[in-house]
């Protein structure tokens, strides 16, 4: 499956906000972000221009697609699926894209960064309802278990993992166990639930035009 190969600072540099590409990078003094708040390229400080409305409704999509570490026609998919169901499309899109499996893991604390839990989901890191599953885009649905493979639990990434996840900030529509290292979730993620640097209904417009 394609990947975007990007630098990760560099696509957190063009929109502007902290995707969170790098982990605990992202929190510290040393992001490039902080240093340079400016897109990269040979224009430096003075590239970032004035936005037209098609231009602002660009950058949330493309916002979006980079924390989700997803190609153009990957998100597409989800906007069109999410376009067929009986209701609200921005509600639903956020909803197909919350509940993957690598970001649920991301969510819960089990890693810093999408980028790590992608990798890890696909070295069967991970188990849903005590079952091996190395696809990152799995959906996940209402009361399923993530929970850390038994034979994985000792590696250096999950060290000190039970006392992170007990001081860690948790989505209302997650549950964690830091005793078991495992989660769930206990309720369908909306929109009020969800905290995102990108409008999900300025999407919809992007590709309703």
């Amino acid at each position: 499956m394609a990947r975007n190969l990007a630098p990760a600072c560099k696509q957190c540099r063009r929109e502007g906000t902290k995707l969170f590409l790098k982990g605990d990078k992202c929190a510290s003094p040393k992001c490039p972000l902080s240093v340079r708040n400016y897109p990269p390229g040979q224009h430096g400080p003075n590239g970032r221009g004035r936005l037209t409305p098609y231009g602002i409704q660009l950058r949330q999509k493309q916002q979006a697609k980079r924390f989700y570490m997803l190609m153009e026609q990957q998100f597409r998919n989800y906007y069109e699926k999410a376009k067929k169901l009986k209701g609200d499309t921005s509600e639903y899109l956020l909803r197909l894209l919350e509940t993957r499996l690598d970001n649920v893991i991301y969510r819960l604390g089990f890693v810093p960064s999408h980028k790590l839990a992608r990798q890890l989901v696909g070295h069967n890191y991970f188990l849903v309802n005590g079952k091996p599953v190395n696809i990152p885009s799995y959906q996940l649905k209402l009361n399923d278990v993530v929970s850390i493979n038994p034979l994985k639990k000792d590696k250096k990434v999950f060290a000190d993992l039970s006392k992170k996840l007990n001081q860690a900030y948790l989505p209302k529509w997650l549950s964690v166990n830091p005793d078991k290292l495992s989660g769930s979730i206990v309720a369908v993620p909306s929109k009020e639930d969800v905290n995102v640097s990108f409008d999900v209904q300025m999407i919809i417009e992007f590709y309703s035009r």
